[in-house]
């Protein structure tokens, strides 16, 4: 779990990010997890938009990303999510 302070400093490095995975109108697929996963092992922090889902659908979206790739989520405006992953020493 991340911390307030850590959860600040992510925010403020995720401002100027734009969205890296968009989520279409296939929905949660598995090729799709496979590229948030991807982007997450490269950069740790990035952001997904869900522009043609609805409020709950997306909230929904969200934390099952959350759960299948174990990323944290740092933010939610609107229909744009800012996930964390720490990354793994290789």
């Amino acid at each position: 779990m991340l911390t307030s302070a850590e959860r600040k400093a992510l925010k403020a490095q995720a401002h100027k990010l734009e969205p890296v995975v968009r989520i279409g109108a296939k929905g949660l697929t598995d090729e799709l997890i496979a590229e948030i996963d991807r982007a997450l092992h490269a950069h740790e922090l990035i952001k997904v938009r869900a522009g043609t889902m609805e409020r709950d659908a997306r909230s929904e979206a969200f934390e099952s990303i959350c759960a299948r790739t174990g990323a944290e989520a740092v933010q939610e405006v609107g229909k744009v999510v800012v996930l964390f992953r720490k990354k793994l020493d290789e």
